[in-house]
């Protein structure tokens, strides 16, 4: 039997060097070209078909071998082809040719035009009741975990390893790891957890800190 090949993230860019300065934009410009509302149109009108789901959406995004030089609509619009090939909905001659060759396949749902905005108001909540206790208070000092991960995970390599102090107890989430990778929810505590940012890299500036937001089973304690 073939072994599926081990998911590879080119999107866990934070923290290295050799990207550029960022660019500050105007909070109100959204778009940059007339075809990525569209984009992002088509990408929310497919993932309310409720073939996958939002942290599939993203590792079909992070994986794409050409990330790096893609723009960030460009990124959208390959990983809605990849997602809408993966579950036979368009073929690669379609693709190819750029309009439909072959009978639609039929869908679970729809989303109608007159319900977008009551869909988009709505969202898709991923807060779940706790069945545990939380393992961690606010002020415990953890360290994240720092092997590989051979999925999409939200856990970023620049604090694997690191140590961290829980700031705040988000309550129970569903967990991206499991949920992108066909595990289903398995809901999980999540944390703000915060560090100095000397911990991260050395050569940071003193007193500067940084946080990010972490499931359980991405900790343990220092």
């Amino acid at each position: 039997m073939t072994r599926a090949p081990a998911h590879v993230t080119h999107a866990d860019i934070g923290g290295h060097r050799g990207y550029g300065p960022i660019v500050n934009e105007p909070e109100d410009e959204r778009f940059h070209a007339a075809w990525e509302p569209r984009v992002l149109a088509l990408t929310l009108a497919m993932g309310a078909c409720g073939l996958w789901n939002i942290d599939n959406s993203r590792a079909a995004r992070e994986s794409l071998p050409a990330y790096a030089r893609l723009s960030y609509y460009e990124i959208w619009f390959e990983a809605l082809c990849k997602l809408l090939a993966e579950h036979a909905l368009v073929g690669g001659d379609e693709l190819r040719a750029g309009h439909a060759l072959h009978p639609a396949r039929a869908l679970p749902n729809k989303l109608h035009a007159g319900d977008v905005r009551t869909a988009l108001a709505r969202g898709t909540p991923v807060e779940r009741e706790p069945t545990t206790k939380a393992r961690f208070r606010v002020g415990d000092a953890v360290r994240m975990y720092a092997g590989e991960v051979p999925h999409h995970t939200r856990l970023p390599r620049y604090v694997r390893g690191r140590c961290g102090t829980i700031e705040r107890v988000h309550g129970v989430h569903v967990f991206a790891d499991a949920h992108a990778s066909g595990r289903g929810e398995q809901p999980h505590w999540l944390y703000h957890v915060g560090f100095d940012a000397r911990e991260l890299w050395p050569d940071a500036q003193a007193g500067v800190r940084v946080a990010v937001d972490a499931w359980e089973p991405y900790l343990e304690r220092a």
